[in-house]
């Protein structure tokens, strides 16, 4: 007690006697920025991304290095002692695309370049090859894996084959529209109004055609289309960037999300209130519970839209059974949950999503598949994309007390979006490998 003991943090880490010369460390930079723009960009965690940028770094020979990644841009610098001035460069991040095959492929040439199977200049060559690839499929693979995902999430809430086949041909379109405004440029806010727009006003038309029978629930087709535009924000990323410490990184993911759920919204009333003036209108569709009689038919469906939802995202081919029982168990458990236990859907949402990043750490240790295919598609059958149309739905009327209620299903919806991303983040934390300790300042190599 009268000693003092060793720094809990270290602060200053000594540099080794090996100085990298400016070529060297320019190389090695740039080749860790173009890793970290593609992790970045697909979605993944900064504190992830982070981490593979300083392992590639270290394995390379840049053992002082810092890594500073906000919304859009990274930065890296490596500091070199006092013999000689660091080296910093910095990276934008500009477009922002879920293609989980070259993420799988940056991910491997990391771990050869780690291994020491591949030098810089091959891992730069390799990247850049990888990068610049075409998508593993056409692009109307994509599309009908989106729209089999709106077919699936319907027949998941309850839909008849009918109203699975019309959330197929809606959702469809509403892609092969985003992707035609998309080459024009338009904004991804935007994108979402038409997308919420799409869904609402064709699902309307196809009622007031009759072509959706009375009974059916239409409003179901609208709640899948939902789900499919719910599914690209990058709720994972924001959450493990906030309890990480990315603060900065974390808010910025949050006003993107914010940007484009309202978008969602304001399509969604928009479409709601011109049906209106035609004197068409739908019910709110009340939430669906678990129903023991449709339980295999129910996590089927949650399996099949897991499965449709890493094959739109480009995952590779072989990754989409693993996809699949993640998402068909992680449903199995929140049904079971609010079925046999009495839990409420916040709850039993956060703790399926806590065995779904069990299982994506599991399912990725004994296989070669990146985490990202695993978690983007498992969460898809427990996004709350009937509680967010039911919130839009009240908020488009002009009773007060329907205005009330919609407030409280967005915000159920938000705490549905936030346990589920919690509850991804700590599956993952339990069983992810931690970090060897590192060696004492005293035993370094000065």
């Amino acid at each position: 007690m009268l000693r003092g003991g060793p720094p809990t943090v270290e602060l200053m880490r000594p540099v080794g006697p090996d100085i990298p010369s400016d070529e060297r460390a320019y190389l090695v930079l740039d080749l860790c920025l173009k890793v970290g723009e593609v992790l970045l960009s697909s979605g993944e965690a900064a504190v992830d991304a982070r981490a593979t940028m300083m392992r590639l770094a270290a394995a390379c020979g840049l053992d002082t290095v810092e890594v500073d990644i906000t919304f859009t841009s990274i930065s890296m610098c490596c500091r070199r002692g006092k013999s000689a001035a660091p080296v910093t460069s910095m990276r934008l991040v500009r477009h922002r695309t879920t293609d989980l095959t070259r993420l799988a492929l940056v991910t491997r040439i990391v771990e050869r370049v780690i291994a020491g199977e591949m030098g810089v200049s091959a891992a730069d060559d390799a990247l850049a090859e990888a990068a610049g690839a075409p998508h593993p499929y056409p692009r109307w693979v994509a599309t009908a894996g989106w729209a089999g995902l709106a077919a699936a999430v319907a027949l998941l809430l309850g839909g008849a084959p009918v109203i699975s086949l019309a959330a197929f041909v809606v959702t469809a379109f509403i892609d092969r529209v985003g992707r035609l405004l998309g080459r024009w440029g338009v904004a991804p806010f935007f994108l979402q109004v038409v997308g919420g727009f799409t869904a609402t006003v064709s699902t309307l038309g196809l009622f007031a055609l009759g072509d959706l029978p009375a009974g059916t629930e239409p409003s179901l087709v609208i709640a899948a289309g939902i789900t499919v535009l719910l599914s690209g924000l990058s709720l994972m990323g924001t959450v493990q960037d906030a309890i990480s410490g990315h603060v900065v990184t974390a808010a910025g993911r949050v006003v993107e999300i914010a940007l484009l759920s309202a978008g969602l919204l304001a399509g969604v009333i928009l479409g709601l209130r011109l049906a209106a003036w035609f004197g068409i209108s739908l019910n709110a569709a009340v939430p669906v519970a678990a129903d023991l009689t449709r339980f295999g038919v129910s996590a089927s469906a949650a399996a099949a839209a897991s499965a449709m939802s890493a094959l739109a995202c480009y995952a590779p081919l072989r990754s989409l059974a693993a996809a699949a029982v993640a998402g068909g168990i992680g449903w199995s458990v929140y049904a079971a949950l609010t079925l046999f236990a009495d839990f409420g859907p916040v709850v039993a949402t956060g703790l399926a999503a806590v065995l779904v990043g069990l299982l994506t750490e599991v399912i990725c240790r004994r296989t070669s598949l990146h985490r990202q295919v695993i978690i983007l598609s498992g969460i898809i059958p427990l996004l709350p994309g009937l509680t967010a149309y039911r919130g839009f739905f009240l908020l488009a009327s002009a009773q007060t007390q329907d205005v009330v209620a919609g407030m409280v299903d967005v915000t159920l919806a938000l705490a549905i979006c936030l346990a589920l991303a919690a509850g991804v983040t700590l599956g993952q934390f339990i069983l992810r490998p931690r970090p060897a300790p590192e060696i004492p300042p005293s035993k370094r190599v000065s």
